[in-house]
């Protein structure tokens, strides 16, 4: 009977001059799921042009945190990942990044896929009084619209302007896919 009544609306539209594909809601390919902590993999992007120089200290540079989908289906990310840095310092503690102004794409990642996310440094000298430098041991990144996080290790070095409670640090997230 469903397919009959399918039948018939397509009919309909054919004989109203109207050039539109019927399809049934049954037979409409799903969107895909919001990706979750365990579909993915995240770690820094070391190669090349990924790598921060945190040796300078004249203006900002950026490090790479990339996703990448291990599980068997497609899935979408959309919005900021949080990101926590904990510090090496004493004085450190953990320091949760702010958000940069841009907009959010919705991304879908395929199987296998990868995306990745920028963050913006501010890096300060070695000699810069240990209460005005932050040092990254290591970052806790959760992705979006999740409450799982990945706990990577800092592998670059260097020292970042301690900034935590700055209205618009130096040091912050861009979006995912930005």
């Amino acid at each position: 009977m469903k397919h009959k009544l399918t039948a018939v609306a397509l009919a309909a539209v054919v004989v109203a001059g109207t050039a539109a594909a019927a399809v049934p809601a049954s037979a409409a390919p799903a969107a895909p799921a919001r990706c979750h902590t365990a579909d993915l993999k995240a770690g820094f992007a070391t190669g090349g042009d990924a790598t921060p120089e945190m040796g300078q200290t004249k203006k900002q540079t950026q490090a790479f945190i990339w996703f990448t989908n291990k599980s068997k289906h497609a899935c979408t990310l959309a919005g900021f990942a949080g990101v926590d840095m904990v510090g090496a310092q004493k004085t450190d503690g953990t320091w949760s990044l702010a958000r940069s102004a841009k907009k959010p794409p919705k991304m879908t990642l395929q199987q296998g896929s990868t995306v990745d996310f920028s963050i913006t440094l501010l890096p300060v000298a070695k000699s810069t009084a240990p209460k005005e430098k932050f040092v990254p041991a290591k970052f806790l990144v959760t992705p979006p619209n999740e409450t799982t996080h990945f706990t990577l290790k800092w592998p670059f070095g260097g020292q970042i302007l301690k900034q935590d409670g700055a209205t618009h640090p130096g040091t912050y997230i861009n979006p995912v896919g930005l």
